[in-house]
């Protein structure tokens, strides 16, 4: 798992190799990617839009961006947490990927970006 905070939000990534959702004969690699959002301020937030980089070990990058995640916008208040499962497909056996989030402060309505570490996508097979 990898964490990062950003002005008191706590970003936590674990992945899991999607192997039955994959085939390797065609270059097709499935990774879900499971997100932790805590808010550890004292304001109400709302995630606004996400943007994600995507990166295959064959140097190819994907840039994704739009509103929300997994269709929602949500509201986290002070000292709760959303979680979401997502999924992610890549040509090749190891990539990584990282971005941000764009986040409201409710309160004030103050814009900010909450960074999304970068995490490793990598076939339980290339770590033996």
């Amino acid at each position: 798992m990898v964490t990062a905070i950003t002005q008191g939000v706590k970003i936590s990534v674990e992945t899991i190799f999607q192997d039955e959702h994959s085939n390797p004969a065609n270059e097709h690699f499935m990774f879900a990617y499971r997100i932790e959002i805590e808010n550890l301020s004292d304001y109400a937030i709302q995630l606004m839009r996400r943007q994600w980089f995507i990166f295959d070990s064959n140097g190819s990058v994907r840039e994704v961006e739009g509103e929300g995640v997994v269709g929602i916008q949500p509201v986290i208040e002070p000292g709760q947490n959303y979680a979401y499962v997502s999924g992610c497909n890549l040509k090749t056996d190891m990539g990584s990927m990282k971005g941000h989030y764009s986040i409201v402060r409710l309160v004030d309505e103050t814009s900010f970006r909450v960074a999304i570490p970068e995490f490793q996508l990598i076939v339980p097979y290339r770590l033996n």
